[in-house]
């Protein structure tokens, strides 16, 4: 094994990781941000990719490394109303299995209550935040180099 004094050896990137970049750039074709020739040209030159620092600079000029065009796509939006929908489904079983609870229980006070607040302060944040933070779902979905955090 042979070190290398300059640095970390370059890495090849992934059809995977191509296809994230292509996906930001064709919102941010549809979003008007991009040319038709200039987006041609960038999903050219990602598919025709070898290493990782080869797709950054393909973003780097859209607002947000382009996540946020990728956060107002048709399919971003449904993935946000189907978990919203789940952690909806989710607080109301658990609001009845503890009210089931508490009828079984014989108590005078309604204990459930407190464990719901906190379960229905989840929901209203997912619910009111979910809208505006859609990144942060689908940071999980964006290749290495334009995650958010410290560049």
């Amino acid at each position: 094994m042979s070190e290398n004094w300059h640095g970390p050896a370059r890495l090849r990137t992934s059809d995977q990781e191509r296809e994230q970049i292509a996906e930001i750039l064709r919102a941010a074709m549809a979003e008007g941000r991009l040319t038709l020739a200039e987006g041609e040209e960038r999903l050219a030159t990602a598919y025709a990719s070898k290493y990782r620092d080869e797709l950054g600079p393909l973003t780097a000029d859209l607002p947000d490394g382009g996540r946020r065009a990728l956060a107002e796509t048709p399919q971003a939006r449904l993935a946000t109303r189907r978990s919203l929908r789940r952690h909806t489904s989710f607080v109301i079983s658990a609001a009845l299995i503890l009210t089931g609870l508490w009828v079984l229980s014989g108590a005078h006070f309604f204990w459930p209550a407190i464990p719901l607040v906190f379960l229905v302060m989840g929901l209203v944040r997912h619910a009111r935040w979910g809208n505006y933070e859609r990144r942060y779902m689908y940071a999980h979905r964006v290749a290495p180099w334009n995650a958010p955090g410290p560049r």
